[in-house]
């Protein structure tokens, strides 16, 4: 098994439409996370988040994985595995309970059956659920409350946050890395994990939305008062950014890339600079304007901030951000940024990095490693006797991972 034992170590592999990373990390004695290496590899095979050529991303995968076995000395065979794509859609739920016993007291059966009841939601028949994350009960009425055990009352609700996607579309990426071959513990939506990553207890608190803007997808999560009160998925990226790039200023994609990451920037220049380079031999060497460069990355990036802020506006919830907006994945690199967003969601936005363990090294707090960070942090907290973040307890994460296993059983 290589250096330390298969228990002890906890493995987030996330499958991205640019790049596969993985992050391992050793659980300590007391529950802590150590990370001891990280791996990348070019992402092929995958296209906004989703598998569209299996062979290719299968070994996308396994040189990623294989790199991160090389690094640490771990034999990798089980992972926590990142799930995203437009495909992925979430709502809140109610569900109630009458209390069974007869002298009114709530127990952990109560809990057990009010959460299953919250569950039991209608979704497209072709979908599955992915997390039913718990956001707060009612005792007759009365919220506010965190745990209900030992309290009196007739009847309980709960509030659950629903996320959940096309069978066929996580059904492929299970595959893809179950081909590798690798077994996968369980699986978590990709913004989940990266607040995980980057978010502490007191911006959870105080109100902030996470914004993963990676390759081909833009993920997003919304906390409230330490709970989780909405999430969503857009398929716009990088690559988008990229591609606008080539068809606005009429150049390969690779140079639009090179363009993109060498003179890109989301502020428009005070001044007009001409960009020059050199063609292939022979061609005389072309000059491009920096401002229209800008001009059309300002105008896709700023275009799916603005959704998302419409989307968190329609729900109510813009004026409840009091940590901010917190971005983080590769396109969080893009210079000016957190100024554009700032005057998007007209409040303090934070260009966030993973939060890791002294002496890690600068490299895991890059934005791209932030969901694979996020991942082990999820393999830790599930396996803890206290609540993690979200609201999930212990006992909550025993009941879906049984419903997970069915979810494995069932593909």
């Amino acid at each position: 098994m290589g250096l330390f034992a298969r228990e002890q170590i906890v493995v987030g592999l996330e499958v991205g439409t640019t790049k596969v990373c993985v992050v391992v990390a050793e659980v300590l004695e007391n529950h802590e996370l150590m990370i001891i290496g990280s791996a990348l590899a070019p992402s092929r095979g995958v296209r906004k988040g989703e598998i569209v050529e299996m062979e290719a991303a299968v070994q996308s995968v396994q040189e990623a994985i294989t790199r991160a076995e090389d690094e640490t000395g771990v034999e990798i065979h089980t992972v926590y595995a990142a799930v995203t794509g437009g495909h992925i859609r979430s709502f809140n739920n109610r569900g109630n309970v009458v209390v069974t016993r007869d002298d009114g007291e709530i127990g952990t059966q109560d809990i057990n059956n009010v959460l299953l009841n919250a569950k039991a939601v209608s979704i497209p028949v072709d979908h599955a659920i992915i997390h039913a994350i718990r956001q707060r009960f009612f005792v007759d009425g009365q919220d506010g409350i965190q745990n209900p055990v030992g309290m009196f009352g007739t009847k309980l609700e709960a509030d659950v946050h629903v996320i959940h996607g096309l069978r066929t579309r996580l059904h492929n990426t299970l595959r893809c890395i179950r081909q590798v071959p690798l077994e996968i513990k369980s699986i978590v939506v990709s913004s989940f994990a990266s607040a995980l990553a980057v978010l502490t207890p007191e911006n959870q608190q105080e109100g902030a939305l996470v914004i993963d803007m990676g390759g081909g997808v833009t993920d997003y999560i919304l906390f409230r008062e330490g709970i989780v009160e909405h999430s969503g998925v857009l398929a716009v990226g990088g690559d988008h950014v990229t591609n606008d790039i080539a068809l606005g200023l009429k150049v390969p994609i690779n140079r639009a890339e090179r363009l993109k990451v060498e003179h890109g920037s989301v502020l428009m220049p005070d001044t007009e600079e001409i960009i020059r380079y050199k063609r292939e031999v022979g061609l005389p060497e072309l000059e491009l304007s920096r401002r229209q460069l800008c001009r059309i990355m300002n105008l896709r990036i700023e275009e799916t901030l603005t959704l998302i802020r419409q989307d968190v506006q329609k729900r109510g919830f813009l004026d409840y951000l009091g940590a901010g907006v917190f971005l983080t994945g590769g396109c969080a690199r893009t210079a000016g940024i957190q100024k554009l967003a700032e005057g998007v969601f007209g409040c303090p936005v934070t260009l966030a990095y993973s939060r890791v363990a002294p002496g890690t090294g600068t490299v895991m707090e890059s934005p791209e490693y932030s969901t694979a960070v996020g991942l082990v942090r999820y393999a830790v907290s599930s396996q803890r006797d206290v609540a993690p973040m979200g609201g999930w307890s212990t006992r909550w994460n025993r009941m879906w991972q049984t419903a997970w296993d069915r979810i494995r059983t069932f593909f």
